[in-house]
Formats: C-alpha cells, structure tokens, sequence
C-alpha cells in the first residue's frame, strides 16, 4: 500500500457507510435526501451564488492583473505541450457524459418549462439557450480553474505535492500536513466521489436509453446496476492493464466521435439556422451575465433555481478537485494569464456550439410540430436525445454513435477518476500500486448504483449539491491563500547560482562543472548521498549560528527530504526544504505513456523550496558553502517580507 492513512482511510470509511445505509435503507434514504436538498436550497443557495460568482471574479481578475505574467513552474520553464496538444486536451476535458444527458434535455425543458413566463414561445426558445449557456459557461470553468491553477503554482513553482492541501500552505503552514490537511483532502475525495458518481449515473441512464431505443432493452433501475456494473467492470479492467495505450486512445476516440456526432447533427439539420443561432446565443449570454449571475429568484420562489442553477454549481464544485488536477498536470510551463485565457474560453466555446447544435435543433423540432421532445424530456430526459436523432436521416447510425460515445465516457470518467482519488489518498505517491485505483474505480461505480437505487436523479442532484458544500468554503481559503502566494511573487533579489558564489573561486563551480552536472544523469543513491552529506552539513552549520544567536531552529531529516524550520512567534516560521525530486517524461493528460514498471529509468535531483518566499530551484551539485548562501538569501527574504528588519 502506497496511502495516506489518515485520508485513505477515513474517506473509504465514508463512503463504505454510505454505501451501506443507501442499499439497506434505500427509502428512508430517498427521504433524507429530499430532506438535505431542500435544506441546502433554502438556506444555503445564497451562499453558493456569491461563491461561484467570487470564483468568475477572482480568475478575471487574476487574468488582468501582473500576476498575469507567473510561470506555473520555474521562470525558464517552458510548456510540456503545444497550444495545439493543449487545447485539444481541454477539448476532451470539457467534453463529458453531462453535455450527452443533456444538450438536448436541458434545452428543450426551459423552453417548455422556463423559470418566469410562458412556456414554448419564441420568448421562452430564447431564454432556454441562455440559462443552458448559463449553466455549462464561464462559471463552470472559473470553478476548475481555482482548484487547477492553485494545485499548477504550488506543485510546479513551490515545489509541494500535488494535493488539494498544498494550496492552503500560505494560510496554515507545516499544519497542512497535520489533522487539517487531512480534513481538507477527505473533503476533496467525498466531493470528487459523489461528482463522478453522478455523472455515471447520469451516464447510465442514457445507456439504458440507448439500448432501449436500438435494442429494445427494457429500463428501469434493476437494467440500469447491472448496465453500471459492467461498464465499471470495462474500466477496472482498463485500469488493471496498466494502459500502455488504453485511456490515451480512448480519450482521443471520445474525441473523434463526439466531433462526428456534432458534425453529423449540424449538417443533417438547419445548419445555417444553427449557425445564426451560436452567434446570437452566445451574445444574448454575454449581455445577460450579471443579471444571471446574481438572481436568485427571491421574489418568485420556484423549485426550478434548485434543481437546475444550485445542482449544477455543486456537480461543478465537486468535480473540480477531479477537472482541476487534470489541467493543472497538462499546463506546467504556462504563464497564469495563459492558463486563465485557455481553460475559460476554449471549452466554453465548445460547449455553446454543442447545446446549440443539439438544444436548437430539438426546439425547432418541437415549434415546427415535427416531434413533441418537450413532453418525451419531462417525462424521460435520457430519451429526448434519441427523439431528436429519429428525426434526422441515418437516426439509427447517429443513436448507435451517441450510445457507443456515452458507454467510452463512462469508461473514461470512472478510471480517471478513480486516479485523480487515487493521488490524493496517497498523498500524491509517484506510482501507488494499481489495485488502490481499481478500488476507487469500483467504488464510484457502487456509489452511482446506490444513488439510483436510493432515489434516482433527485438523489444524484442531491449528492453532487451536498457533497459540494464543505468544499466551497474550502475553495474560498484556496483562492485567499493563493492570493497571498501570488502577493510574494518577486520580493527581494532573485537567487540562482551566478549570485552564491564566485564562480572560479574556493566553493564556487566552474562553468565546466555546471555543465556536467546538469548533464548528469543523476541516480537516486547521489541525490541521497548529497541530502545526507553535504546538504545536512550547510543546513546544521547554519543552525549551530542561528543558536548561538538565541534564535530555536530544527533540521528534521526524512526519506526523501531535509528540512529547516525557524520559528519566530506571531511572525510565523521559516522552512527551507531540500527534497529529492524524480522526473520523468510528461504523460498525456492522465493517460500511462506506458506501464510503470520497478525499474523504470528516472532522473533524480536535489530541489531546494521555501514555499513562502520564492520558487523552488535545482540544487544538485552545490557546495557547502553555496547551500549556506542560498538558504541565507531566502532567509533574508523571508525576513523583509515579514517586516523582520
């Protein structure tokens, strides 16, 4: 076992209860669903409106501002992946069993159904895009790019692990390793769970659908365990296999079919229809965003504003642990304005092409009287899909498609995230054994199947709101504390090797030497060797001095690290940490390049960080003496920046 005790255990234990007390108790359980949904909605729905549009606010701002200009990573880093690759790999991120459910149900529901006014009118025709645009846009991005861009600039710039916890490092410290890191990544992994848990049951229900539609297969919620069952069987299997090519393929065919299908609707119907549509929808949406942003519906209360703005925010909220992790890995390198400007726009933009291309075409169908989808939506969302294809030529080509690309989704989202789960109850361990993912994997599908059982879609809306509620207080702090990151971001005098020494002098290195070990392909015994010998004689020489000074440092040593800690009272501590760091070839998104093997060939280097002053930075090959200036140099800042001198 490669686990955080603590974490893995706890959130294991959780969900292992709830599991037990929905398949056991599933109407009572039906209730208390109602019961918290209702609560959140009434009491807590403000909260979330003021929260997201916080987030929206926060990342614009972030976007414009200097801090623009941060690399997620070191300043001479560059991207692991052209804009190209990049965007194609938002593409995919943005693309999802949730846009399959719904491009045609969400739509054609607030067309029918509008929140205020009359239904199935031109009025209402446009409102439906707007709310749906509304719901699936910016604010759903600026959602994941909190947690993305936070979890990107203190795993790639300051050198702490990729977990939810790290980016609360400037408002609690070393704490972040202690009770309170524990509660926020168990926070992160219920969230992240009952997110994905909801999207496979969502999912599901289009299967059935589907199956219904092609093969006649019966529905209902016996079809529909044994459907989720076999399906996360097909991604426990793709886990189990290492995925040389698996998910990378997968990911890519969920690409090429989900184009063609779009491709296919665009151009069977009213293409240039649509076309003038996507352009007046996305203006409409744009002039309305303030309004929308804010409006709670206070002075005509309706259940409408809790089954569809509040679940969404929640669903989003509690998938961007998973969403977040996801960007944050493919974007190293990128500056923040870079990332703020590609996660907002490129999958928003997508995302308004496909509710247009699908939600128009089945409210021209239904305004034509070519098909009542309006009445097959509120009775059975998943088949509104399906209706809208019947109407088209080739129907049963185009249903065969969305059913295969809705089975390649499921699949897809069930073992990512089971790793994205994985990584943080391993307290984001370089290669945990594989069984810990088919475990999480196995979960998110028992999770999905005891929702529906417990309730159908009102419990799926229910988990995604209520799982997400802790985790949007914790987001807030995320966004303070990488504000406060970002406000050290260039105090005192940057330190690199030109400034700790002379370079022909007694403890410098000659450029010959520089280069070598640059070069070097360093094992992890050297790296090792060096944090014990050299690196543990500068940090306790400093220490001694400090001492005699009447100042209390410790220098605690671990496996992989070494580390200096000062502690100077309401001012706060100090840390200065030299860990050993090993890297490998970037992988496609959370796709295995190839199978992680024992002997697998790594680079290992020294990193030296001090997560409150400045970026972390390659030490390997440093003298005593250079180790001895750099910490100085760091110390110096840490002491200006608290107002120390």
């Amino acid at each position: 076992m490669q686990v955080n005790p603590p974490v893995f255990f706890v959130s294991a234990g959780l969900i292992l209860a709830f599991v037990l007390i929905g398949a056991l108790f599933a109407g009572q359980a039906g209730r208390l669903f109602a019961a918290v949904q209702a609560t959140i909605i009434v009491d807590f729905g403000w909260f979330y409106v003021v929260a997201v549009a916080g987030f929206l606010l926060f990342v614009l701002f972030l976007m414009m501002s200097r801090y623009g200009d941060v690399k997620l990573g070191p300043d001479e880093s560059e991207p692991d992946y052209s804009y190209l690759s990049w965007f194609a790999m938002l593409f995919s991120a943005g693309m999802g069993i949730g846009l399959l459910f719904f491009g045609v149900a969400e739509p054609i529901q607030h067309y029918a159904l509008p929140p205020v006014g009359q239904g199935r009118t031109i009025d209402s025709a446009r409102q439906a895009m707007v709310l749906t645009f509304f719901h699936w846009g910016l604010h759903a991005w600026a959602i994941y790019i909190v947690v993305g861009l936070a979890l990107a600039y203190f795993a790639f710039r300051r050198g702490l692990p990729l977990t939810i916890r790290s980016s609360l490092y400037p408002l609690i410290g070393k704490r972040i390793h202690g009770p309170i890191g524990h509660a926020i990544d168990i926070f992160a992994v219920i969230g992240t769970m009952f997110g994905v848990a909801t999207s496979l049951g969502f999912g599901v229900l289009q299967v059935n659908a589907g199956f219904a539609h092609l093969f006649g297969l019966p529905t209902g919620t016996l079809v529909q365990v044994v459907l989720i069952a076999v399906i996360t069987g097909m991604a426990t299997l793709s886990a189990v296999a290492g995925l040389d090519k698996g998910i990378r393929r997968l990911s890519e065919l969920n690409i090429i079919l989900a184009v063609a299908l779009l491709a296919f609707v665009l151009l069977a119907g009213s293409t240039v229809f649509l076309l003038q549509a996507y352009v007046q929808n996305v203006g409409a949406y744009l002039g309305s965003l303030v309004q929308r942003t804010f409006r709670m519906y206070a002075y005509e209360p309706n259940a409408w504003f809790g089954d569809w703005t509040l679940f969404y925010w929640g669903w989003w909220i509690s998938w961007s642990p998973f969403v977040g992790m996801f960007i944050a890995r493919i974007s190293r390198g990128r500056t923040i304005r870079e990332f703020v400007v590609g996660v907002l726009l490129v999958p928003s933009l997508f995302t308004f092409l496909w509710m247009t291309v699908f939600g128009n075409t089945a409210i021209q169908m239904d305004m034509s009287g070519v098909a009542d989808i309006a009445t097959t939506a509120a009775n059975n969302m998943p088949v509104a899909l399906f209706e809208t294809l019947d109407h088209l030529p080739l129907s049963i080509i185009a249903s065969t498609l969305a059913t295969l690309l809705v089975i390649t989704f499921f699949v897809t989202s069930a073992d990512s995230g089971a790793l994205v789960i994985d990584t943080i109850t391993s307290g984001d361990a370089p290669n945990p054994p594989v069984w810990q993912r088919v475990f999480w994997a196995v979960s998110a599908g028992v999770v999905a199947a005891v929702l529906l059982l417990a309730g159908g879609l009102e419990a799926l809306q229910t988990a995604a709101i209520a799982s997400a509620l802790p985790f949007t207080l914790i987001m807030v702090f995320i966004c303070y504390g990488l504000l406060r990151a970002l406000q050290m971001e260039g105090k005192g005098a940057p330190t690199d090797l030109s400034n700790v020494a002379d370079a022909d002098g007694d403890h410098g290195l000659g450029w010959q030497q520089r280069l070598a070990t640059i070069l070097h392909y360093h094992e992890r015994d050297e790296v090792t060797g060096f944090l014990t010998g050299t690196a543990r004689d500068a940090l306790d020489a400093v220490a001694a001095q400090m001492r005699d000074r009447g100042l209390s440092p410790a220098v605690a040593e671990g496996e992989d690290h070494l580390a200096m800690i000062v502690p100077h009272a309401e001012r706060g501590a100090f840390h200065y940490t030299i860990r050993l760091r090993s890297f490998r070839a970037p992988s496609f998104a959370w796709a295995e390049t190839r199978r992680m093997q024992k002997d697998d060939r790594l680079h290992y280097r020294a990193v030296a960080s001090s997560p409150d002053s400045d970026q972390p930075h390659d030490v390997t090959g440093y003298s005593t003496e250079q180790l001895i200036n750099d910490l100085l140099n760091r110390y110096a800042r840490f002491r200006h920046a608290r107002r120390m001198e």
